[in-house]
């Protein structure tokens, strides 16, 4: 009875102990609360002037896999423009944003847009690096009546033939892309170009822009030849013989995403570069280069809205100094539309005293900012941006990745299409 006894009593004291304990990690726990958090954990700063009303930003992006080479450039970008209005007092209204990671599925990102708007109450919509879901999530605004500013997306549909009130493209799109190309190699003395490209979207679009621009400017250049290869091509090496035997003098290639790297390897381990001209958007943007290493193909021609050693000015370099100094790391062009598009907001905002949806659409059409790569306009008729365009060729300095030079800035009025175009395809 005696041993029974002693059981009963290191078990009752066992309990206590674990009481005690549980009440003290309870404690702590209300003691420091955790602040909010947002899908992909990062806790959200909630130090907001309570004298202003708020705004609430919904975004959906990637943040899962490799798009997230471009996904957290932009919304770093976005959240350091936030940073800075605050911190020079010019917000009107506090802008609150949570995001949503949609992990590339045009259904979860339409999902997602569908809780954001009923559930969340948010006022506006952003992001989206997937053509398809960001088509989708618009035509979703476009019948709920919620600005949507896509900051991914480079489809031409968003603001083309499927463009409306509610819906804003927030980075060049491959209308604008195909164009920039076609204009600058139009002043090269080349005639026999190949067209290439992966077989999706924005391959076609480019590679189309482009050809459909350059045979209006230069009328005596032809096609010796075209290919696409599917997306996720794991071998490159057949495709480059069979543009090797058309002998031509320029290489038109519309590929990104997880091709872009591959692709440029395989460029450099064949000596393709040695033999023709190359063009191919974003091959000289920083997100491409940096990963490529010593591997990247020199006097490879490439457009790019945006590098941070270019354009030498004051206000880009204050801009890549508050965002090493924030994340650690130099911005690339993503950087760049997340962060004209914070901008945007904020200054569409102050031209409001309450918020509303129309007069924030208002306010934003035919809007101007200063941005790091100087004045950036907002199209009034469509909602495109309007921004300078770089066109260079990979060369290496005293980085260790290859880097742009022999820069030309190509004015964005000198490479959006025309409205006409615009109303035609609406039309």
């Amino acid at each position: 009875m005696k041993r029974g006894y002693i059981i009963i009593s290191w078990c009752l004291a066992l309990l206590l102990i674990l009481l005690a304990g549980f009440s003290f990690i309870g404690g702590c726990a209300k003691a420091v609360p955790k602040p909010a958090q947002d899908a992909k954990g990062e806790e959200q700063d909630k130090d907001i002037d309570k004298t202003l009303d708020t705004v609430k930003v919904g975004i959906i992006d990637c943040y899962t896999g490799a798009p997230t080479t471009y996904t957290y450039d932009a919304l770093d970008g976005f959240k350091l423009a936030l940073e800075e209005m605050k911190a020079e007092g010019t917000l009107k209204f506090n802008i609150e944003f949570v995001t949503r990671d949609d992990e590339f599925s045009p259904d979860k990102s339409l999902n997602w847009a569908k809780e954001l708007v009923m559930r969340e109450e948010v006022d506006i919509l952003a992001g989206i690096i997937n053509s398809a879901a960001a088509l989708g999530v618009s035509q979703y605004a476009k019948e709920e009546r919620v600005p949507l500013l896509v900051w991914g997306s480079m489809s031409d549909k968003i603001t083309g033939e499927a463009g409306h009130r509610y819906v804003f493209s927030m980075l060049p799109n491959t209308a604008i892309i195909g164009r920039a190309g076609a204009v600058q190699m139009s002043t090269m003395p080349y005639t026999r170009y190949f067209l290439a490209g992966s077989d999706y979207e924005y391959g076609h679009s480019v590679v189309g822009s482009f050809w459909e621009n350059f045979s209006e400017m230069k009328p005596e250049a032809t096609v010796v030849g075209e290919l696409w290869w599917p997306v996720g091509e794991p071998d490159f090496t057949p495709h480059i013989s069979t543009i090797r035997a058309a002998k031509p003098e320029v290489v038109v290639v519309g590929t990104g995403g997880n091709d872009m790297v591959p692709f440029m390897k395989a460029v450099s381990s064949t000596g393709l570069h040695q033999e023709v001209k190359i063009w191919v958007h974003t091959a000289t943007d920083l997100s491409t280069l940096k990963p490529l290493g010593d591997e990247a193909p020199e006097g490879i021609y490439g457009t790019n809205p945006y590098h941070y050693y270019f354009p030498d000015t004051p206000e880009n370099k204050a801009f890549v100094s508050a965002f090493e100094q924030a994340y650690s790391r130099v911005p690339a062009a993503f950087a760049l539309y997340g962060y004209t598009t914070g901008h945007s907001i904020g200054s569409a905002l102050r031209k409001l005293d309450t918020f509303d949806t129309e007069k924030f659409i208002d306010a934003l059409e035919g809007l101007t900012i200063e941005s790091p790569v100087g004045p950036v306009t907002i199209r009034a008729y469509d909602h495109q941006i309007i921004s300078p365009m770089f066109f260079g060729v990979t060369v290496k300095k005293d980085e260790p990745f290859l880097v742009a030079d022999d820069i030309v800035t190509l004015a964005g009025e000198e490479i959006i299409p025309p409205e006409e175009k615009i109303k035609a395809k609406r039309n």
